[in-house]
């Protein structure tokens, strides 16, 4: 009979660990990217255009946090 055993360390090398922390600070970076992008485009709207689409500048940075930290 036939036997294979295959221990891993489920700690994984550097370079996965490197890898991860990579891809995580690509991601934040996007979501900070899209934060930063939707302020400094409601922040160009008049008062009238945002009276359009219901808001309030006080409410400029909830709403840009909701889009890029929200939606992921």
């Amino acid at each position: 009979m036939a036997f294979a055993s295959d221990i891993r360390n489920a700690q994984g090398g550097f370079a996965d660990r490197f890898a991860a922390l990579s891809k995580d600070l690509g991601a934040r970076f996007a979501r900070y990217k899209t934060y930063r992008s939707t302020l400094n485009e409601l922040a160009s709207l008049s008062n009238r255009d945002l009276r359009d689409l219901g808001l309030s500048r006080s409410q400029i940075r909830s709403v840009a946090y909701e889009a890029a930290y929200d939606a992921h």
